[in-house]
């Protein structure tokens, strides 16, 4: 190693010939533990050296390590290779140095060497291997640990569950914590991660309310799991628990905690989020900034979103890609195609999720032709292989514009097998076009095969109800009773007061149900005012025109509006979630709703974004 032209930072006292060594050697520990850079570090190995220190074990274990945390590996290699007969923390020191680099096979590499220097591992050597050790390496390690008799120690034990769970084995990983006679704070938060990563989230519960002392991380990897598993309102819940038990959030709390509003539409609680975070020093920087942006876009608040977009001072393509994408769910197509040509002139290179964004906002306008040039150019241009999504965006883009064989053509021909959502989407373009010949062949096709599930029958069911074929119709329903298939309920949600409220259609749960539906009469007899007509041709089944007419009256938007209504001050702008596609009777009555009032109605539909004022739709009817 070069130690020319280096500076000592030491005070020359400690190294005069009257200092005790140990003094010496005690003080360079010190410094060599305390430093913080690769440059502080190289200063103290050059005194180390300059005072004959070179092979003091104790110190060059330190060096060692240090260099290998500094981020020079190759310096930490250097030294044990210089290393007389190294001892099982010198080689230890240089198996985690490896794992903390993400070099694991060199890691394990190491530690078939050390055996073959006939150097016993001990429970830190173990502790460091099991660190992102994939399943199989991590089960030789397991037995390695057994035959050294250091399996039951806490440390060892915990990297063994953590080892079993990352690989999704969760029984092992079960299995070896009830075993453990002692459980760690770290080792329930490991298991409580498991549990939580795969869906297990009572278990992970279980564990996680029996725990005397909950640190920052078990709070994060509960509200994590609720939010990665499509539970929103639990993750809020258990977030202002964690706020209640004075618990201080950090950036992977927010980070957890923004997609979970972002998911319920929760506008003023992701507001408040953002205000919490810049009153308590949590660092807006672009990671969270991007969580920023995708919240306000999700909530329907695009103007937020550009101003967080616009204050990040170092934008990564994921921020680029997150405004872009917000843009397009709402539908401004050109706003969507203005800031991709932005991004590139920039000098960023567009991902997959880039084009997500760029097509759904070609196929939210109908942009026909620019939606095949941008796709072409994904593989021709970027090298960007596409995937299912991208397809998606395209046979939703072609079909809704009237050109289904080519969009059926493209699912036929695709290299990739076509999802459920897929050949969904081609369903209801053939039902908007009334294409039912084409719609049989594709519902029979899924059918044979075992790829249908509600979501097709119900659209081949839409089809034959718009023929007014209710023979058709009352045949899908059979086969759905059959096979025990149950219709997707729609569900409406909107945020008043800080507070979720939820609605089903028909639901007269609500504390206020009197007041909603007597609002919902009022809503009745306004648009009877403006000589509108249910739209009950879309009502699958075969009912008398009244009965159809009231049961497009309940449906969960028209619910949800109506509370809103009677909850909010007048003027004050409705944002409703629904977890389907809005129905055309709903899409023209809040359109005649927003005229009436005066009110904005912002909804957000399983498909994209619909802003009603004034008796329009920002979609422009084309959704």
């Amino acid at each position: 190693m070069t130690t020319t032209n280096v500076t000592p930072i030491l005070p020359p006292s400690p190294f005069t010939k009257t200092s005790h060594p140990q003094h010496s050697v005690d003080r360079l520990a010190f410094l060599i533990d305390r430093s913080k850079s690769i440059n502080h570090l190289l200063e103290t190995h050059a005194a180390l050296l300059r005072h004959g220190f070179h092979n003091h074990s104790i110190l060059n274990f330190k060096l060692q390590r240090s260099y290998a945390s500094l981020g020079r590996l190759d310096y930490s290699v250097a030294l044990f290779n210089r290393t007389h007969n190294p001892n099982v923390y010198f080689w230890t020191a240089l198996i985690n140095g490896h794992v903390q680099c993400g070099l694991h096979d060199n890691a394990i590499l190491y530690y078939t060497q050390m055996l073959t220097h006939g150097v016993q591992p001990n429970c830190f050597t173990f502790s460091s291997l099991l660190k992102s050790c994939p399943l199989e390496p991590g089960k030789a390690l397991h037995s390695q640990a057994i035959k050294f008799g250091v399996d039951s120690d806490l440390y060892v034990r915990t990297g063994l569950v953590d080892a079993y769970a990352r690989a999704g084995d969760i029984w092992s990983a079960q299995e070896l914590f009830n075993t453990m006679p002692e459980k760690s704070l770290v080792s329930l938060t490991t298991m409580i991660t498991c549990y939580a990563k795969y869906g297990e989230l009572d278990k992970a519960l279980v564990l996680f309310n029996g725990m005397e002392d909950r640190d920052v991380v078990c709070w994060n990897v509960m509200i994590d799991g609720y939010t990665q598993h499509g539970m929103p309102n639990e993750a809020l819940l258990l977030f202002r628990k964690m706020l209640s038990a004075k618990v201080k959030p950090n950036e992977i709390t927010v980070l957890s905690v923004l997609s979970a509003c972002g998911q319920l539409g929760a506008l003023d609680s992701g507001r408040w989020i953002h205000t919490y975070m810049e009153n308590n020093g949590i660092q807006v920087n672009v990671r969270v900034a991007t969580a920023l942006i995708d919240m306000y876009s999700k909530c329907g608040n695009l103007e937020d979103a550009r101003l967080v977009f616009d204050r990040i001072d170092r934008k990564d393509v994921v921020a680029w890609n997150s405004m872009i994408v917000g843009y397009a769910i709402h539908g401004c197509s050109q706003d969507t195609l203005q800031l991709f040509n932005e991004m590139c002139r920039t000098g960023y290179r567009p991902t997959d999720v880039t084009f997500i964004g760029i097509l759904s906002a070609c196929s939210h306008a109908g942009l026909v032709s620019q939606g095949r040039e941008f796709f072409s150019s994904m593989k021709d241009e970027y090298g960007i292989e596409p995937k299912i999504e991208h397809y998606g965006c395209m046979v939703n883009l072609l079909s809704r514009a009237g050109h289904l064989e080519e969009a059926y053509a493209l699912v036929k021909n695709m290299n990739i097998e076509a999802d459920p959502v897929l050949w969904g989407t081609l369903l209801g373009a053939c039902t908007l076009h009334g294409n039912i010949a084409l719609g049989e062949e594709i519902a029979e096709f899924l059918v044979s095969r075992d790829l249908a599930n509600s979501g097709t029958y119900i659209l081949l069911s839409n089809i034959y109800a718009a023929a007014g074929n209710w023979e058709g119709v009352a045949r899908v329903r059979s086969l759905m009773k059959d096979g025990g298939i149950q219709k997707e309920p729609g569900c409406s949600s909107i945020e008043v007061n800080n507070k979720i409220h939820e609605f089903l259609a028909g639901d007269r749960k609500h504390p206020k149900s009197k007041e909603i539906y007597m609002m919902l009469d009022e809503i009745n007899g306004w648009l009877k005012a403006y000589g509108y007509t249910p739209q009950t041709d879309i009502v699958l089944h075969d009912l008398e025109e009244r009965q159809k007419e009231k049961s497009l009256e309940v449906h969960s938007e028209k619910l949800a509006i109506a509370f809103g209504l009677i909850s909010t001050q007048p003027g004050t702008t409705i944002k409703i979630v629904k977890n389907l596609r809005v129905c055309v009777d709903c899409h023209a009555v809040t359109k005649l709703i927003s005229k009436i009032t005066g009110r904005k109605i912002v909804m957000r539909d399983r498909n994209r974004f619909h802003h009603f004022e004034n008796g329009s739709c920002s979609c422009g009817d084309y959704w």
